[in-house]
């Protein structure tokens, strides 16, 4: 158990700091314009973290984060404001059901689709794995939001994904949905809807080989915000950023729109063809199911060979889980939060 008092956190936060600025080479670096005069703690920043608990990228689950912190995963970052880091390598102990290592909140109340629940963050994604190959879907990204479910197969009806191609200035932001196969989940397969630029079915030629760079797209250290909102079995998604039109998508989470095989898009087709993806969903989707909402850094890049599945394996360097090399070398994601807060799904208002 990490469980640090305010002395301790404070001694820890100010030495890595130091030896930090004696590091050379680290990629995008993410250090702060100044410190704060006193170090706080994550929970002092997002008040709404007495209704999370965590995994970190060490596999550790801690259920209590109330003056919790974690110098190499989980910590707070001043700028202009306060902000807590979720920080995760590309390899390391990871949850039993996922090949990815994460530094993220799980909400501890489950809800239905039905009963519904809200979600809100405002952050920037500070990093993402330099390391990858272009050719699969999942590498350079990471998942900032999202809801799970806790019944049936257990799949996610949304995740919000950022995700940067090496040498770009901007990376892209989507979501994806995950359908609820009807019967054998081995089937199953995620659908993906751009909201700056593109999507994640846009891919490399080749291994280090990387298509133009967004338009539209988020620099790192840009900020955005989203909202997930669940209001009677309809998922209500917004997007901000400054400078761009709001985005809004709407979801039924009660009715699916690809219970028979005719309804597969054409993106499914294509960037799961090798993997013989190719389920239907149940008619009633993830209706009646207990439901949870995470939030934080879950890194899709990992070290697994391309070979194997050419939208999840993503075979970047994780320096035998060496965490201090996978920092040093680009091999991690970084996240930081300024805002959250989880409650109960609302009317929309639009």
């Amino acid at each position: 158990m990490h469980q640090l008092n305010k002395t301790a956190y404070a001694f820890i936060y100010i030495t890595l700091a130091v030896l930090a600025i004696g590091c050379t080479g680290t990629p995008e670096s993410t250090e702060t314009e100044s410190q704060p005069d006193e170090i706080t703690y994550p929970s002092d920043v997002l008040p709404s973290l007495d209704q999370w608990s965590i995994m970190l990228g060490d596999g550790e689950v801690i259920r209590d984060l109330t003056d919790f912190a974690h110098p190499e995963y989980f910590y707070t970052a001043h700028d202009s404001t306060d902000w807590v880091v979720f920080k995760t390598p590309n390899g390391g102990v990871t949850s039993p059901n996922s090949h990815n290592t994460r530094t993220e909140l799980g909400q501890k109340e489950r809800w239905t689709p039905e009963t519904g629940g809200k979600l809100r963050g405002t952050l920037k994604v500070m990093h993402v794995s330099t390391t990858g190959d272009a050719r699969v879907a999942a590498s350079y990204s990471v998942v900032v939001g999202q809801i799970h479910s806790g019944d049936g197969h257990e799949n996610e009806p949304i995740k919000i994904f950022y995700k940067k191609f090496p040498g770009h200035e901007r990376g892209s932001v989507f979501w994806n949905y995950e359908i609820n196969t009807e019967g054998d989940n081995d089937k199953r397969w995620d659908y993906s809807t751009a909201i700056w630029g593109y999507d994640m079915s846009t891919l490399g030629d080749g291994p280090d080989t990387y298509p133009a760079e967004p338009e539209d797209g988020v620099a790192l250290g840009e900020e955005f915000r989203y909202e997930i909102n669940v209001h009677e079995g309809v998922m209500y998604l917004t997007f901000e950023r400054e400078g761009y039109p709001t985005k809004t998508f709407t979801k039924s989470l009660l009715e699916s729109e690809y219970a028979n095989k005719e309804d597969m898009p054409e993106q499914i087709v294509t960037l799961y063809a090798g993997l013989g993806r190719d389920g239907t969903e149940r008619p009633t989707a993830y209706a009646g199911e207990q439901q949870f909402f995470k939030q934080g850094a879950y890194n899709q890049t990992n070290g697994r060979d391309p070979g194997t599945n050419r939208v999840w394996s993503t075979g970047a360097d994780t320096y035998d889980g060496d965490v201090a090399k996978q920092y040093a070398n680009g091999s991690y994601t970084e996240v930081w939060f300024r805002e959250s807060s989880i409650g109960p799904g609302t009317a929309p208002t639009r």
